[in-house]
């Protein structure tokens, strides 16, 4: 269906109880909305037990179900859609986080934005974005653990970009968005960079992808902050 044609049918619409009852075209759910709105639907009718840990992100935290396929289990959820930056999780928080009402979100974010993923931007942008997010989260009385942004050697869509010191500046950021808002902050690069900061080649598929070597290195670096978020 053309655009306009998608469009002209919309506005006969309007609103509506379940606007992913049809496929919607990139341009009208940028943000993915409808990913896990079916998935979020159903969660909403389980004990809160079920959905106790929610992990928003982008393709690094969509892919610890492949590396590891028992660590979304026993109330952990995955919401990671690969390829998406700060402003597109920021849109989708209230349905994919705050709507599922969880004890605990776990936010990793940042390394589209360096990527450019939705053109250039700033690092005061994408932490205004990532603040957004745990200021949310803290209001609808949800307990946060941040992510730095794990360390990237290189990116293969993006090969004439160095994002090892814009990370290195961003998780700066982070650990004092994390320090300023009294939140959990986990620092997965203590285990994932080497000493240049970028990301070790043994926990790496790809320069930017963690491996299941990778995930292994920190998960308990995890475990020890949703110990603290407790």
């Amino acid at each position: 269906m053309a655009l306009s044609l998608f469009l002209a049918a919309a506005a006969a619409i309007g609103v509506t109880d379940n606007p992913c009852l049809a496929p919607l075209p990139v341009s009208a759910d940028w943000a993915d909305l409808c990913r896990y709105h079916a998935d979020n639907t159903r969660l909403k009718t389980l004990p809160k037990a079920e959905r106790d840990i929610v992990f928003i992100g982008d393709s690094i935290t969509a892919g610890w179900a492949a590396a590891n396929p028992a660590f979304y289990r026993d109330g952990r959820i995955n919401r990671g859609i690969g390829g998406q930056t700060t402003q597109q999780m920021l849109l989708r928080f209230p349905q994919d986080v705050l709507a599922l009402k969880p004890r605990v979100v776990h936010i990793m974010a940042g390394t589209n934005d360096v990527a450019g993923n939705a053109g250039p931007t700033t690092l005061e942008a994408i932490e205004g974005n990532i603040t957004a997010m745990v200021v949310l989260a803290k209001a609808a009385g949800i307990k946060v653990i941040l992510a730095s942004t794990p360390p990237a050697s290189h990116f293969q869509w993006s090969p004439t970009l160095h994002p090892a010191p814009v990370i290195a500046a961003l998780n700066e950021r982070l650990r004092r968005l994390a320090a300023r808002e009294r939140v959990t902050f986990v620092d997965y690069g203590k285990a994932l960079a080497t000493p240049d900061g970028t990301l070790r080649p043994d926990f790496t598929v790809d320069g930017t992808h963690l491996n299941a070597a990778g995930y292994a290195a920190i998960e308990p670096s995890l475990s020890r902050a949703l110990t603290a978020a407790r």
